[in-house]
Order: structure tokens, then C-alpha cells, then sequence
């Protein structure tokens, strides 16, 4: 049985060190802690509302944040996905209530009329995880508006996954949006990755450790996924190489800046349907929401006077 490195005590992990449950969990809020701090993630009077599942990762965000900088809020989004996001809901409904957190619930029925599922089988070329990119971070931006900062639950686990398929698809142009904090850019609300020094093992064990580990389920479309691809070969490059990921990411980190000196500057306008700032005539979200309408056959929404209006905020 290892022993932890520090008091000689049963260890619970051993994933840099063997460290036993009161050291680990020290260590692990260290790591987010430099991660804000080096990376500049929050400003004294910030108002932070964490991008909130129900998952491990999100939760473990919602909880240290709410630990180390008092007032933190919660938003979720539900996609409408059939026996998976509302039980999340329900572990994350469950942790606010006690632990004192705001929370704000929206639907993509309630907002565009429709939820996911319903939008794959209107257009059943559509991949889901598209739908859901879309919308979902067209969703978080609106209803974020008075808040300072969107704290999101990615690691490092993601943020390497991120990377490479990037680099996979050659889509050159979006690794400098990745690394710890968004940056402001007109109309949206800055994004920071507290746990982005902190790798998916470490975030699961933390969060079984305290004691608020949710139901730990898997999304039904994340197993076709490109992601999922990606990060199995990822995890299998690991396996046969203690420290990949990590170096990895550190790489990146070292020419972000460069990166980022070297990008044209990003002309937005404004959404003609929902006023969102995009680099087009119409932004991504509300082009997908129009597709969904045209093609339903004059199925009618509840809110397609607002989709395809002015106005569906």
C-alpha cells in the first residue's frame, strides 16, 4: 500500500506523488489557486458565475471558488437530452441548495423552442455536439451579461484534447482562443479555466474525496464524438509516457502569446436576429435555429416568433 509522501499516511492517489485524502485535497486547491493568480483568471470585485452541469468538474470549480472568493453563482443549460442531463440537474440542484449558490436554469426549449433531441430529428444530418457547441455557448453569453466572468470546469485533460484537434484539423486560426482566460473581446463575457492545471483524474478524485462527487454519467453523444477519438489516443500516449499531457500543454502555453501577437484582429459585427456580436450577418446560433425551423415543415415552436424575429434573448 503506498504511502502518502508527506505524512507517511494511506495514500489515496498517486498521480505526481503518492499523497494521502487531507494532503491531496490541499494540493489540489493550491494548483487552482497558482492557476488564478498566474494567469490573472480574477480581479478583486469580479462577479463569477460558473458554466455548471452537474459534472465533476464544474461542480469541484463551483466549490472552490465558492471556498476561496465568497459569492459565486451557478448557470446551467438543458439541452433536453432524454435520461442524462436532468439527472445532472438534479445532483446540481442538490449541491447549491446546500451549499448557498445561486442558480439559474435555461432550456433550449424554453429559448429557441426546441430542445436538442428535437433539433436531430428534424435535421438528422446534424451533428449533435455541434448543436450543442452553438447554442450552448450562445446561451451562456446572453444570460451571463451582468457577470465580470464565465468560469468554466475544463482541465488540463481538455484543454490538451482542445489542442490537438485544432492541430488535426488544421484549424490553425482558433488555438488562440484556447489557454486559461478568453480575454475580452467586444460582446462576449470573458472565460477563465480555474482547474486548467489540474488533469481529470485529479478533478474526479478531488470531488469523491469532499464528498459532492455527483452520478458520474457520460453525455450518450460524446462516444462518437471527434473529441472521444482524441482523447483516447491521447490517454493512450500518456499511458506509454508518464507526463504528456502535461508537457503538452506547457508547450502550448509558450507560444500562446506569439500566437496570439500573430492573429489578425477579429472584426465583430452585430447579429441582425438576436443583436450577439459575430464576425458575420447573422450569427452561428441563430443561422442553425432558422435551419431547424425551415426544416420542420411548418412544425409549429412555441417561440418562433422570437427565433426568427428581432429578439429571443
Amino acid at each position: 500500500m503506498a504511502k502518502c509522501s508527506v505524512c507517511g499516511g494511506r495514500a489515496v492517489i498517486t498521480s505526481d506523488e503518492p499523497l494521502c485524502s487531507s494532503h491531496f485535497t490541499g494540493r489540489f486547491e493550491q494548483n487552482v489557486l497558482e492557476a488564478v493568480k498566474r494567469f490573472g483568471l480574477i480581479s478583486r470585485g469580479d462577479r463569477i458565475i460558473v458554466a455548471s452541469s452537474g459534472g465533476k468538474d464544474s461542480t469541484t470549480v463551483l466549490h472552490v471558488l465558492k471556498k476561496y472568493f465568497g459569492k459565486v453563482e451557478a448557470l446551467a443549460i438543458d439541452e433536453g437530452i432524454p435520461g442524462y442531463r436532468s439527472i445532472t440537474l438534479e445532483d446540481l440542484e442538490k449541491f447549491c441548495d446546500a451549499n448557498d449558490v445561486p442558480l439559474s436554469v435555461h432550456s433550449y426549449r424554453d429559448e429557441f423552442g426546441f430542445s436538442l433531441s428535437d433539433a436531430l430529428k428534424i435535421r438528422k444530418d446534424l451533428s449533435p455536439c455541434h448543436v450543442c457547441g452553438v447554442l450552448r455557448r450562445h446561451l451562456l453569453n446572453v444570460k451571463a451579461r451582468n457577470f465580470e466572468k464565465i468560469a468554466t470546469g475544463h482541465n488540463l485533460d481538455d484543454e490538451a484534447q482542445s489542442i490537438m484537434m485544432n492541430l488535426v484539423k488544421a484549424q490553425m486560426s482558433l488555438l488562440p482562443r484556447l489557454g486559461p482566460a478568453s480575454g475580452a473581446v467586444g460582446g462576449f463575457v470573458p472565460r477563465i479555466k480555474p482547474l486548467y492545471l489540474c488533469t481529470e483524474k485529479e478533478v474526479a478524485a478531488y470531488a469523491f474525496i469532499m464528498g459532492f462527487a455527483p452520478r458520474f454519467r457520460q453525455c450518450p453523444h460524446s462516444r462518437d464524438s471527434f473529441r472521444a477519438g482524441i482523447r483516447d489516443a491521447i490517454n493512450g500516449y500518456e499511458a506509454d509516457h508518464r507526463g504528456s499531457k502535461r508537457n503538452f500543454v506547457n508547450n502550448f502555453l509558450e507560444i500562446l502569446p506569439k500566437l496570439r501577437s500573430g492573429k489578425t484582429g477579429l472584426k465583430l459585427n452585430r447579429c441582425g436576429s438576436c443583436g450577439e456580436p459575430c464576425s458575420r450577418e447573422t450569427c452561428r446560433a441563430c443561422a442553425l435555429i432558422k435551419s431547424v425551423v425551415s426544416v420542420s415543415s411548418g412544425r409549429v415552436f412555441r417561440k418562433s416568433r422570437e427565433i426568427t424575429g428581432k429578439d429571443f434573448k
